[in-house]
């Protein structure tokens, strides 16, 4: 029987045919059919000819199986009806078809991936399209795609050759080890056939690479051209913009003096103050480029006379604007005013360094290749990887620029004090920029307070409530007026190539002056390059500041790090709304060095932005005003495992502190002191007496259960014990904090009920249990 010789593999999205048998009943046995492979699909007839007008059947690879039966049958499934045996006409033809296959399949995979994340990313990540250069940037962003996808069929490819090599190695290590028998021609047989498979695989990825480099070499330049003409026109576009606010300024200062003299004809003076004023508001006006396009707004210079309204002696103290202004611009608050005595009590003096990190060699892959897709906390990790602090102290990372609530509860104005707690639900993030180090997991009752009365009038006190999963309670109360509290989860998983944190849970800030109440919760972290490369941290995700008293609200935007976004990396973007959804500010800067704020004095509907037909606001703004900036780090930071001036206070001595704190972790402080053989040492004892403490919980609560149930009609409302309350097994009652329901979000969470300072200041720990 003749048989159409079929091409090498092709990469994805050409086409591939070729004769292949298969089965169609039990009376007529495999049948030659001819098979066409295409975007995906498999489709096949009876002849060439009807592939004209004649479709047998077509099956999707996107969601299909692919397995070998034996030398030259192989099976196709979608696990539905849809089922092929196929027979090819030798083993290789049978390799031929499967590389085809298994290519194709993998590009259907990603082509249906990038469907279903077409309609998040692609707003997000898209760069800002003219009139003139969208064909341009539509043709880069297309041979990007293209690239991206000859990439993927090497990496195919490369599986494909290891897959292939092993087996030609086992054959020839077979053959290697027998006897001139009448045997070794068949193994020599076999050894022939693998080895010519190989080299169809090495042929297939041999041709990708030469298609990757002529797409390269073709694009190159026109990837340079569009690029220089897309800088031209934005320049371009700059300039026109600047001289249509110049020109605008000019007419609308004209218009203004015209109408002044017509007002007061007679009074021959007043043209001279008019003019003066006029010619003050020009040296000060200030025009600005807008700022980088994000996804929901554009800024852009508000008009002049809003300028002139907010630097106005005459009408500031009756003005909003100015007032606003005033507030937003204020000096640093002072130390605590209310109590100038103490001032004379001398501060205690703070250590400013740690011992270096030392430099031990790790292989990183060989422990978290077993952790792929499980949740980090409950597999045993060494201390190798931590960083000399737990994750409640890193929870009290939060306060480092506790000022900016302080600045927030003297605000007058909701809409002010948004802006301030916004921008301190962003300041919690810039203290990981460089920290990849993970923290130690808090043992279950362990409990961590940062006393900062005296120096900052503040003190907060965090206690794990929950092992599995690890949860920490955090309150924070200072003497400004403010109140800090919540309770965080984390969720964190090993994909392969990166390592997800996502936090669960709400966060509180209450302010006794205004009683406003606000809550937000956290974004996602990213740790990339865990297998390959240099360890980075991005932050992705949206924020939504909640004032539940006013109503007042602010979305902010964390902009994830894309290799392709012309935007300023770990850019945050927001906007403050009052109840009504006007907007008062825009925010704007970056998560890891300030934040700055604008006021809102126009908002517009712009046009198109060309993506599903989406219409971008654009907002009128006045000068950018900075709300935050990050503290440098200090001296030799790179060795003390990039710790803030802060951080490297939160594990010093300190006496009186409860028995359970942070500081007294005797795994901890040898990490710290760079003992970490004995370090891991100490970690293993402690997580095995917490295991056994948790059995002996468990143990308890199941008698516990069982004598409630031998006793007849037991009303649940008079069992005291949380366990006999539909509690889990695990009914650890925290020590500091009491489960309830919250009554702003409804969650079931944690909050302070009181007597640690007191306890503190008696100095009787008797309740606290040893867990160390």
């Amino acid at each position: 029987m003749s048989e159409a010789k079929t091409p090498t593999p092709t990469p994805p999205g050409d086409t591939y045919k070729g004769w292949v048998f298969k089965w169609t009943n039990y009376i007529k046995g495999y049948q030659r059919r001819w098979f066409v492979l295409s975007n995906g699909l498999l489709s096949y007839y009876r002849t060439q000819a009807e592939m004209g007008h004649t479709c047998r059947g077509t099956i999707n690879l996107a969601t299909a199986t692919i397995t070998v039966d034996d030398a030259c049958n192989f099976v196709i499934s979608n696990g539905g009806a849809q089922t092929y045996h196929l027979k090819a006409s030798c083993e290789v033809e049978r390799q031929r078809w499967i590389t085809a296959l298994e290519l194709a399949k993998a590009k259907a995979v990603r082509m249906q991936a990038e469907s279903d994340d077409s309609g998040d990313d692609f707003p997000s990540s898209s760069p800002r399209i003219t009139q003139g250069g969208g064909s341009q940037n539509s043709e880069v962003q297309s041979a990007l795609r293209t690239l991206s996808n000859k990439v993927e069929d090497l990496s195919t490819c490369n599986d494909l050759i290891s897959k292939h090599g092993s087996a030609l190695q086992r054959s020839l290590a077979e053959l290697d080890g027998l006897r001139l028998t009448g045997e070794a021609g068949d193994k020599i047989r076999q050894v022939t056939e693998r080895a010519t498979l190989f080299r169809i695989t090495s042929n297939a990825m041999i041709n990708a690479c030469r298609d990757f480099l002529t797409l390269a070499q073709t694009h190159s330049k026109r990837w340079q051209k569009a690029l220089q003409a897309e800088r031209e026109q934005r320049v371009r576009l700059e300039e026109t913009l600047e001289q249509l606010a110049k020109q605008h300024n000019h007419l609308e200062r004209a218009f203004r003096g015209a109408a002044q003299a017509n007002a007061s004809p007679d009074n021959k003076g007043a043209a001279g103050p008019g003019k003066g004023e006029a010619s003050d508001e020009d040296d000060d006006n200030e025009f600005f480029d807008a700022m980088e396009e994000a996804p929901e707004f554009i800024t852009v210079p508000a008009d002049p006379q809003f300028h002139k309204r907010s630097s106005s002696n005459i009408s500031g103290l009756n003005s909003e604007l100015c007032a606003d202004d005033q507030s937003l611009n204020e000096e640093p608050l002072a130390m605590n005013q209310e109590s100038p005595s103490q001032e004379l009590v001398p501060l205690k003096k703070r250590r400013t360094r740690i011992p270096d990190k030392p430099n031990y060699s790790l292989n990183l892959w060989s422990i978290m290749k077993n952790c792929i897709g499980k949740e980090l906390s409950k597999i045993p990790m060494p201390v190798n990887f931590n960083e000399p602090i737990s994750m409640l102290q890193r929870l009290s990372e939060d306060l480092e620029y506790h000022e900016l609530l302080d600045k927030a509860a003297k605000c007058q104005n909701s809409l002010e004090q948004m802006c301030y707690v916004a921008a301190f639900a962003v300041s919690a993030y810039s203290t990981t920029v460089y920290r990849t180090g993970k923290p130690f997991n808090p043992l279950l009752g362990e409990t961590y307070e940062l006393d900062r009365k005296r120096e900052s009038g503040y003190r907060s006190l965090c206690e794990q409530v929950s092992h599995h999963p690890p949860a920490a309670a955090h309150h924070a109360i200072s003497d400004r007026g403010w109140t800090l509290r919540q309770e965080i989860t984390v969720a964190s998983k090993f994909r392969g190539k990166y390592l997800s944190i996502m936090p669960l849970g709400t966060i509180h800030a209450v302010f006794e002056k205004s009683n406003n109440h606000y809550t937000w919760k956290k974004v996602n972290t990213t740790v990339h390059n865990i297998i390959v490369g240099k360890l980075w941290i991005d932050q992705s995700g949206e924020i939504d500041v909640v004032n539940h008293t006013t109503g007042d609200r602010c979305h902010l935007k964390f902009a994830p790090y894309s290799y392709f976004s012309r935007d300023v990396a770990r850019k945050v973007t927001g906007v403050v709304m009052d109840k009504d959804g006007k907007a008062h500010y825009v925010l704007s800067g970056t998560w890891d060095e300030k934040m700055e704020f604008s006021k809102v004095m126009q908002s517009s509907r712009g046009g198109e932005n060309g993506t599903e037909g989406k219409q971008k606001t654009v907002y009128q703004t006045l000068k950018a005003r900075e709300l935050w900036r990050r503290n440098p780090l200090p001296d030799g930071a790179e060795t003390m495992y990039y710790f803030t001036a802060l951080a490297l206070t939160l594990n010093e001595p300190e006496e009186g502190v409860a028995p359970t704190d942070s500081r007294r972790r005797p795994d901890q402080r040898l990490m710290e002191e760079g003992r970490w053989d004995e370090a891991n040492a100490e970690k293993q004892r402690l997580e095995e007496k917490q295991r056994t403490a948790r059995r002996e919980r468990e143990r308890e609560a199941a008698s516990q259960r069982t004598s409630s149930q031998s006793e007849e009609a037991v009303d649940e409302d008079s069992v005291t014990d949380p366990s006999l309350k539909g509690a889990p097994h695990d009914s650890y009652l925290a020590l500091w904090f009491e489960r309830c329901e919250d009554p702003i979000t409804g969650e079931e969470i944690h909050i302070y009920k009181g007597g640690y300072w007191e306890a503190k200041e008696r100095g009787s720990w008797e309740s606290c249990p040893n867990i160390f």
